[in-house]
């Protein structure tokens, strides 16, 4: 049996385990060489951080937890000298996505040649707008670049634009153009953090008037628009439920139709190794003691108080609460047969 079929079947396994949590973040760096105008991590910038070592060791007990979607983001995880030995640990291990803002991604080619994903942040066709976004001088060009390179090197690299106020006029024809291009794409939402307790896991960024999504009606025609193009365009990825998730925070009524499923289907890792089930809330522990946290009275009380919590919008933790289970791993299935082969190379 090759790596490839192996590493399959281990992550088919661990996705049809009942029980298990299949999601998780981890940021494993809080540098960053952005100053982007929405976020605050460049803002708390920390020098700490793990060990290639002993990241490794925490990925080993991910593994053994059932994790089967790994998502490493920072900061900018390709500041880092050792992340190499840490992408070639991890896509060993599990469905690996690399987020990068596009700066470093021409130098470390050869280092993302095992990952299964990276997503590079575009929000603007418009250089100008997307540097200032950035609040980087050749930020656009650099992330371009970054799209040109991965596929021309076969890896597979999709397109993250934030949806917010700033550029929600643009998300169509900015999706147009790059799965014209046979790019995929997949949206995050502007969302800020309303906690202020120092023992959040971390803050993404506050509130910012110029990013806040005001012109609700336009929100839900844009879900709409992308609804009609997700029928023809296998590269918008997005399902019906998400996008009608979406939707419903925007309409003359919002309406949430999911509960948050942190701390049960998915969880989030920082810099430290300290866990919570989002950023959004205090760290519940070391992830060198997941394995004999997880099933305690502490984290069952916790995941009661996440699965009320109804403070944020981050489309990755709505859909790992959608989509979370045996069940609901085949509602996606069918809703995404067309991008299979994204998955497979």
């Amino acid at each position: 049996m090759t790596a490839n079929l192996r590493k399959a079947a281990s992550l088919a396994g661990r996705y049809l385990s009942p029980g298990k949590p299949h999601h998780a973040q981890w940021l494993i760096t809080r540098k960053c060489n952005y100053r982007c105008v929405g976020c605050n991590v460049w803002k708390e910038q920390d020098e700490r951080e793990l060990t290639a070592t002993e990241i490794k060791k925490g990925l080993d007990i991910l593994k053994e937890l059932g994790i089967v979607e790994l998502t490493i983001s920072g900061g900018d995880p390709l500041l880092r000298s050792d992340i190499a030995e840490i992408l070639d640990y991890a896509s060993e291990r599990f469905l690996t996505t690399v987020y990068d803002n596009g700066s470093m991604v021409t130098k470390k080619i050869n280092t993302l040649r095992k990952v299964d994903f990276v997503a590079i942040s575009i929000d603007s066709l418009d250089e100008a707008k997307n540097d200032a976004i950035k609040a980087m001088p050749g930020a656009w060009k650099n992330a371009m670049n970054a799209v040109d390179v991965l596929q021309k090197e076969g890896i597979q690299v999709a397109v993250t634009p934030t949806i917010s106020q700033k550029n929600l006029y643009e998300i169509k024809d900015l999706t147009t153009y790059f799965t014209e291009r046979k790019i995929p794409m997949w949206f995050c939402l502007y969302s800020y953090d309303t906690s202020v307790d120092s023992k959040q896991l971390f803050r993404i960024g506050k509130a910012n008037d110029e990013f806040i999504i005001t012109d609700k009606e336009a929100m839900v025609e844009l879900c709409r628009q992308l609804g009609e193009m997700m029928k023809k365009n296998k590269n918008i990825l997005m399902t019906k439920k998400l996008l009608k998730a979406l939707q419903g925070l925007y309409e003359p009524k919002e309406k949430r139709i999911w509960k948050c499923e942190a701390l049960n289907q998915f969880l989030v890792v920082d810099h430290l190794g300290r866990i919570s089930g989002c950023h959004n809330h205090n760290f519940a522990g070391s992830i060198f003691d997941l394995s004999t946290q997880w099933s305690s009275d502490k984290f069952r009380t916790l995941r009661k108080i996440y699965h009320d919590c109804t403070q944020c919008n981050y489309l990755c933790y709505i859909a790992y609460s959608l989509y979370g289970g045996p069940k609901s791993t085949i509602a996606l299935a069918k809703d995404q047969w067309k991008n299979a082969a994204l998955l497979f190379k």
